[in-house]
């Protein structure tokens, strides 16, 4: 089942994050950095890979639909442990 939330309420839990978690957070999914970057609406270039997120413009930066919360489910984790 699709979550969905503010693109605000998105890059503010991504600001949140302690510093290095983009990075942890690829090394514990094995996945590229700039697909994690990517996740939260960065738009870092090349090894980027879509991650099952879907922006579309709105109010309060607009609506983001994510498809797969594996990196938003991290993302909380470490929240959770900090």
């Amino acid at each position: 089942m699709a979550t969905m939330m503010t693109f605000n309420e998105l890059r503010q839990l991504k600001d949140s994050l302690p510093s290095g978690s983009m990075q942890r957070i690829a090394d514990e999914l094995g996945m590229d950095v700039n697909t994690v970057r990517n996740y939260f609406g960065g738009s870092c270039g090349p090894g980027g890979e879509p991650a099952g997120i879907h922006f579309e413009q709105g109010p309060q930066g607009g609506i983001v639909k994510i498809d797969d919360t594996t990196i938003l489910d991290k993302a909380k984790e470490i929240l959770a442990d900090s």
